[in-house]
């Protein structure tokens, strides 16, 4: 979350549609971190109602103002109201009732998350954020100092989507490796040299190594079903694990992103500028 004394809120809606479905609203963002499945399951598990019933939509049906799609918040914020608002239709299924005879209703969960300490309070007991994870990476190079295989273990509370939780990491270590050696983007007067995605730096899947994700299941009290997610912590390690591979293998501390003199930089395939061809 934001914390630091921020009310924060996870926001959503389950409608009972005339077809036998019912629309999912929340007020987070997918952008292909899978929350919209991760809050489908928290769903289906309160209710018992197949996952094929569920039909997630963000749009603006409903006010759900719950702020940015950041601070990798959704799949704890998101996922309490989610929880909240189908316990209120189990309660309802528990009455006999099927969906047939709930079409129509709606069942809301507005969830303020208030437990974090603002700067400067007068309190002994701070508390910056409502969930904190914890993660280590470490970077093997081979014998050319070419980045060989990643390992990374991340602190993500319950995993409740092993597979999408593992495909995240991936993709952060992905990230991570092209900002730590050659992701760049130079402007002359304002604009970029280029807008090749090659030349830019951004890794092909030939230049991937390796990559071992261990998921560390502490846990969350205030996470639905223990659940912390994982979005921002993904990426973090990645540059520092490897400019400590890369200083013990060549014995150069590299101070500066990307590392483009590196030998692991210079066994990409990516991140070389073009020089312009001039006309005559």
């Amino acid at each position: 979350g934001i914390g630091n004394g921020a009310k924060e809120w996870g926001m959503a809606r389950l409608v009972v549609e005339t077809d036998g479905t019912v629309s999912l609203y929340n007020g987070y963002t997918e952008m292909g971190q899978g929350l919209l499945t991760v809050l489908t399951q928290f769903a289906s598990e309160v209710t018992g109602l197949p996952a094929s019933v569920f039909i997630p939509k963000v749009d603006s049906t409903y006010a759900l103002g719950c702020g940015q799609t950041t601070g990798s918040r959704a799949t704890l914020f998101g996922g309490r109201a989610v929880k909240s608002a189908a316990e209120k239709m189990k309660a309802d299924l528990n009455g006999q009732n099927g969906l047939k005879d709930l079409v129509g209703k709606v069942y809301a969960a507005d969830v303020v998350i208030d437990d974090t300490t603002a700067p400067g309070a007068a309190t002994k007991k701070i508390k910056t954020h409502t969930a904190f994870g914890y993660a280590t990476q470490v970077c093997i190079l081979d014998e050319n100092g070419r980045v060989a295989k990643m390992l990374a273990a991340h602190d993500v509370g319950r995993a409740v989507n092993p597979a999408l939780c593992e495909g995240q990491i991936e993709g952060s270590v992905h990230m991570g490796l092209g900002y730590a050696l050659t992701e760049d983007l130079p402007c002359e007067d304002g604009m970029p040299v280029t807008f090749k995605l090659r030349e830019i730096g951004v890794l092909r899947a030939r230049d991937m190594p390796e990559v071992e994700v261990t998921l560390v299941e502490d846990p969350e009290p205030e996470g639905p079903f223990g659940a912390k997610g994982v979005g921002e912590i993904g990426l973090v390690p990645t540059a520092g694990a490897v400019a400590n591979a890369l200083a013990l293998f060549d014995g150069e501390r590299r101070m500066t992103l990307p590392m483009k003199d590196s030998p692991a930089a210079q066994a990409m395939s990516v991140g070389r500028i073009r020089p312009k061809r001039t006309g005559k």
